[in-house]
């Protein structure tokens, strides 16, 4: 039998997706113990980064290619990032995960997209709308005044960085406004020229960062973060911060196992449903009902597997905890094999 490979992309500074406990620090995972795990399981690794990638002499069709993102101040590297791996996608790559998750990485308004195309039944979603431009909001205003409060977010940003809360409609105009804001002095003076020489003519909005506004959940006293690695899953409680609606980013979380199993059910649903080997989940839970608050599918934290001596595996319909101490890079190299097995098999 033909042996299989799988081609690792990392970023410039060589790291390979993100680790809680790593050493030196933000150095990502030990890609020698990946590599172990590999060919253990019957695999050659082939060790890149993306500026290996030349698409006039390399040739990834049908290839399985794992790779990473960042969080560079500004994501100019990601935006490179998102060329190679589209590239690859062009040629026919076996992306793991595919480029669509990539794009959604860090990125709100394509996750509320991606979530819409993927969770359109049998998930209960959040209530959100996708802003483009400021003016896009009054558009929806009959619908948006009907709810108490908002959640506005940026569509760029991590650990509750850029999501705030506006008490009413009027709050809600104004905290938009500062987030979306397109200052280009130049800019804005010749347009605004435009409308003096041209009759008709439509001047260019000044707030055209795009943003989500989701449906404030009250009364949260915290909620879940759930990292799914094929069958295994590892969950941290999240408390709300002071004074705050926020649980992402508090620092507040324990791993305990003292929590609604259906919890784990709920994710794994949305692991299968996102068909991914691997997928990061938070979650809330009021009046009855859970809710998907964002996830990721590349390069997110891995607290829940440092923090734990413990996680939990499915069998069959039953969940049973298991008492360990992981390993993130076994972990996620188990989870991308069963993951191409079962393509496979």
């Amino acid at each position: 039998m033909k042996t299989k490979t799988i081609h690792i992309i990392s970023t410039y500074k060589d790291v390979f997706v993100s680790q809680a406990d790593c050493i030196p620090y933000r150095s990502g995972m030990d890609k020698g113990l990946l590599k172990k795990y590999f060919n253990e399981a019957g695999f050659e690794v082939n060790l890149l980064q993306f500026s290996d990638i030349d698409f006039r002499k390399m040739d990834f069709n049908n290839e399985y290619v794992l790779y990473t993102s960042t969080e560079d101040v500004g994501y100019y590297y990601k935006s490179y990032i998102e060329d190679i791996i589209l590239g690859l996608h062009l040629q026919g790559a076996k992306l793991i995960p595919d480029y669509e998750f990539l794009r959604a990485n860090n990125n709100k308004v394509f996750m509320e997209i991606l979530r819409d195309l993927t969770l359109s039944s049998g998930i209960e979603p959040l209530n959100s709308f996708k802003i483009g431009v400021l003016e896009d909001i009054y558009k929806y205003e009959n619908e948006l005044r009907k709810w108490d409060k908002y959640v506005i977010k940026t569509a760029e940003g991590a650990m509750s960085k850029g999501v705030f809360l506006a008490n009413d409609f009027n709050e809600l105009i104004k905290k938009s406004k500062k987030i979306s804001r397109t200052f280009n002095l130049y800019g804005d003076l010749k347009d605004i020229a435009r409308k003096y020489y041209f009759k008709g003519y439509k001047l260019e909005s000044r707030y055209r960062k795009k943003f989500i506004i989701q449906q404030f959940i009250p009364n949260l006293q915290n909620d879940w973060k759930v990292l799914i690695y094929w069958d295994k899953a590892f969950i941290l409680k999240r408390y709300t911060r002071k004074n705050d609606f926020r649980s992402s980013g508090s620092g507040n979380f324990i791993a305990d196992k003292d929590f609604p199993i259906e919890v784990l059910d709920y994710a794994y649903n949305l692991r299968d449903r996102f068909n991914l080997p691997n997928i990061s989940l938070d979650i809330c839970y009021s009046d009855k009902k859970f809710y998907l608050i964002e996830f990721q599918a590349v390069n997110y934290g891995t607290s829940a597997i440092t923090l734990s001596t413990f996680y939990f595996k499915k069998n069959n319909e039953d969940w049973n905890c298991i008492t360990e101490k992981s390993s993130i890079p076994q972990v996620y190299a188990e989870s991308i094999i069963n993951y191409i097995n079962s393509k496979e098999n």
